[in-house]
């Protein structure tokens, strides 16, 4: 299966201090095996549509449990 690139914000969002909700959502990802790098206006991630697929889930469940109050995420395919 191809590979994506996802960028996603967990809101609400501080570059300087990210809340409870954006780092649960991170660590979320990250236990799934994939390492997120942290932008000054979201971060992203980059794998295996399938892996990455289950990772979302996972992030947005558990930001959400933490407090987010929206999460938007975007993904785009790799080119083969």
């Amino acid at each position: 299966m191809s590979d994506c690139t996802v960028e996603f914000v967990i809101e609400p969002f501080s570059a300087d201090s990210p809340g409870p909700h954006v780092l649960s959502g991170i660590e979320a990802m990250e236990t799934k095996g994939l390492a997120v790098s942290m932008g000054p206006f979201g971060s992203s991630v980059t794998g295996n549509v399938a892996e990455v697929s289950d990772a979302i889930a996972a992030m947005v469940v558990s930001a959400v449990s933490d407090g987010a109050h929206r999460v938007l995420v975007e993904v785009v395919m790799e080119d083969s």
